[in-house]
């Protein structure tokens, strides 16, 4: 008996979306994905891809738009560069090559229409078919050392429920995020979520627990994005979709949020990704301690 036979709510896939402009990161993402801005040595989308797989979600597709080439090249093969490195004797580099190309099986399809997050995962729905499956943001790295997914796995597998990554933030910054409304459970880290808002003003927020860029969600939520009209910004809002199974568990199950308060990298706006490269970098065994003197001293000079 295969596992999803076992369980109906098994996942195996996951969506990333990255059909968006980048365009807080002009010039730079002129002619490059911002997913492509390399965290030291590795793309931001890697770590993303990385995670999944580490999740054990190796089926993958990410939705893209124009000018995504270079993204898909860098999980490809590239054979010339690959025999160079091996004719240089150079297996220590050739094996971070050979990884992006070998770490899942991913899949690609166009988003058309800018038209918001809510339809970009709209567009997974013939590739998912009848089943669970995980959304995962790039502008969000999870620390490979924080098992966030894996932990929203099993509460969705577990209850069935559609599940969302929450933290608590400054309430002065909850208007940047989805907020929900909330009520505990027997277990510290899970929440049920009652109400949704996308983006509230700060003195109309139900909470300080901002929706973060993870979700796994039931294939039933594709039916509530069909229906679900412009929101804010005139755009399809997957926060909307959401609510709608909030409100209407009968629909597509449940919400329930997993309040993660472990290291989560931001990398959306400019200052966020420096901050996320310099934490990631000084973390790393190779630069690692060169870079936290360095730092040490610069402190003093500013």
């Amino acid at each position: 008996m295969s596992s999803s036979a076992k369980n109906p709510y098994k996942v195996t896939k996951a969506v990333i979306p990255v059909a968006g402009m980048g365009t807080r990161f002009l010039p730079a993402t002129k002619a490059m994905p911002k997913e492509m801005l390399p965290i030291v040595d590795k793309p931001v989308i890697q770590y993303v891809v990385e995670e999944a797989v580490d999740a054990g979600l190796e089926d993958i597709l990410m939705i893209t738009g124009r000018n995504k080439n270079t993204l898909e090249n860098h999980f490809d093969r590239v054979a010339e560069l690959e025999y160079t490195l091996n004719d240089k004797g150079d297996h220590a580099k050739l094996a971070k090559v050979q990884h992006s190309s070998q770490l899942a099986d991913i899949h690609y399809t166009r988003q058309g229409d800018p038209d918001g997050l809510g339809h970009a995962v709209l567009r997974a729905k013939s590739h998912i078919a009848e089943h669970s499956f995980a959304v995962l943001l790039g502008d969000d790295i999870i620390d490979e050392r924080d098992k966030l997914l894996a932990r929203m796995l099993e509460v969705h597998e577990a209850t069935g429920d559609n599940v969302v990554a929450l933290m608590e933030v400054d309430p002065s910054q909850i208007h940047l995020y989805g907020c929900a409304s909330v009520e505990a459970t027997d277990e510290d880290d899970v929440v049920k979520i009652y109400d949704l808002i996308e983006k509230p003003a700060t003195d109309e927020a139900p909470s300080n627990l901002a929706i973060i860029g993870r979700y796994v969600l039931r294939h039933e939520m594709f039916e509530l994005l069909e229906e679900t009209e412009r929101g804010r910004g005139n755009e399809i809002q997957l926060t909307d979709a959401l609510l709608k199974a909030a409100k209407d568990p009968s629909r597509a199950g449940g919400m329930r949020g997993v309040i993660f308060k472990g290291r989560r990298y931001d990398t959306g706006d400019k200052l966020d990704y420096i901050k996320a490269t310099l934490r990631i970098a000084v973390d790393r065994e190779d630069i690692g301690q060169d870079l936290r003197e360095w730092l040490h001293g610069f402190s003093k000079e500013i």
